[in-house]
């Protein structure tokens, strides 16, 4: 296929990209005031964890179809509807709060019907870049990109907590309304480049049968399905510290919006500054050892958290900025070396594979979230996360022979040079 990315299609896509910012604000702001919202309503924590598991279960089962829809439909218009409708539903939700006819279970609705929208936008936007964006300048734009991105989510709940300082929840619900105009015009005045596919081709290339080519090399990637195991187990024991967040804060520690804010800002800062030493640190002596080590240090900030005395922000703080810090850190070693062990033709099938697997562990830890901090406490189940977390890590590195395989070669046996380079 003929190289469908130039200078023109890039100034298209910067514009576009900026507008979408706008929309990820605004998105942020509606689902954190949501979620103080109903943690102020129901002191619950099992409601706020069930709130997070409908909000994730559209996106597992959505999302890997929704990237198969994008490549072979409109993308532009996929987007647009996708915004529009999440606007629309926001809007009625407005409506609702203004009538004061809001019950859990009626936001409960809206928050999956949202993550249906988010659900096809999300890929359907990272779709894009590549179709608009030189290759060239492919590497810059996603690390400026994680920047923003992370810089959005720092600011996002500040922006929603100030906000219900001076304005009730019917009227900050409007960001994603307004938001979604701003990100519209640039939408509606750029073209973007429509990917040809051989319809004849795409039903011999079933979605059934790339998902089987996915698996086998997945098989015959040494360590793959370790990695893919010990990431399951991980992301769904960093569910109670991300669902529960607002209730421990609010309810166990007796703080308030402003300091909920704050800590959530803290985390992304360390996320936003762990996104940077990546790019400073070009060899890594041992690749798996250091993913090892900072899964370790993510569950040593967890573990602050969890033993924090009440009322002991700094130190909850802390805990939050090293937790944050070492993430992107794990992910990028995890990605860098997928990336140059899987063959090129096969590595978007891979890609839905592990994103698939590794996602259906949120909402089974969202879902239990609830129930096992109502038996141990908040604080307790924080604890246990994070000790499970670092026993996990332990026995795996010293006991599966992860840390014996060479990622330096792909499966065919050609070297990558992965510990030079990432």
């Amino acid at each position: 296929m003929a190289e469908l990315a130039n200078e023109y299609t890039f100034r298209s896509y910067i514009f576009f990209w900026s507008g979408q910012l706008f929309s990820l604000l605004g998105s942020l702001v509606v689902f954190f005031v949501i979620f103080i919202w109903i943690t102020d309503v129901t002191g619950s924590a099992s409601m706020l964890a069930l709130g997070n598991f409908i909000f994730l279960i559209p996106m597992l089962i959505i999302t890997p179809f929704a990237g198969v829809i994008s490549d072979r439909h409109n993308r532009k218009t996929i987007i647009i509807i996708a915004d529009s409708l999440q606007a629309f539903f926001t809007f009625i939700l407005t409506l609702i709060f203004i009538f004061k006819a809001a019950e859990v279970w009626i936001v409960f609705i809206f928050i999956g019907i949202r993550s249906v929208f988010q659900s096809f936008h999300s890929p359907t936007v990272g779709a894009i870049m590549p179709s608009m964006v030189p290759k060239d300048k492919l590497g810059r734009i996603n690390g400026i990109n994680y920047f923003f991105t992370g810089l959005i989510q720092l600011i996002g709940p500040a922006i929603g907590a100030t906000l219900l300082l001076f304005f009730p929840i019917q009227i900050v619900l409007w960001a994603d309304v307004i938001t979604y105009f701003i990100a519209l015009i640039p939408l509606l005045l750029i073209k973007i480049p429509s990917v040809c596919i051989n319809l004849e081709q795409s039903k011999k290339n079933s979605f059934i049968k790339d998902m089987r080519e996915g698996f086998a090399v997945i098989r015959n990637f040494p360590g793959l399905m370790t990695i893919i195991f010990i990431a399951m187990l991980l992301n769904m024991l960093i569910q109670p510290f991300t669902v529960l967040m607002p209730y421990f804060i609010k309810v166990v520690h007796s703080g308030n919006n402003f300091i909920l804010a704050l800590l959530e800002m803290i985390l992304q800062g360390g996320m936003i500054v762990g996104a940077l030493i990546p790019s400073f640190k070009k060899k890594w002596n041992n690749s798996i050892r250091t993913m090892f080590i900072g899964i370790i240090t993510i569950n040593i900030g967890y573990l602050m958290y969890a033993i924090a005395p009440i009322g002991a922000f700094p130190v909850m703080g802390s805990g939050a900025f090293i937790l944050g810090l070492f993430l992107p850190v794990v992910n990028t070693i995890v990605l860098t070396v997928v990336q140059k062990t899987i063959p090129k033709d096969k590595m978007g099938r891979v890609f839905s594979i592990l994103n698939t697997l590794v996602m259906v562990a949120s909402p089974i830890g969202a879902i239990i979230s609830g129930p096992l901090s109502e038996i141990f406490g908040v604080s307790w189940l924080y604890f246990y996360c994070a000790i499970l977390g670092i026993l996990t890590s332990i026995f795996a590195y010293m006991f599966t022979g992860l840390r014996h395989v060479d990622y330096d070669k792909d499966i065919n046996g050609n070297s990558n040079n992965v510990n030079e380079e990432i």
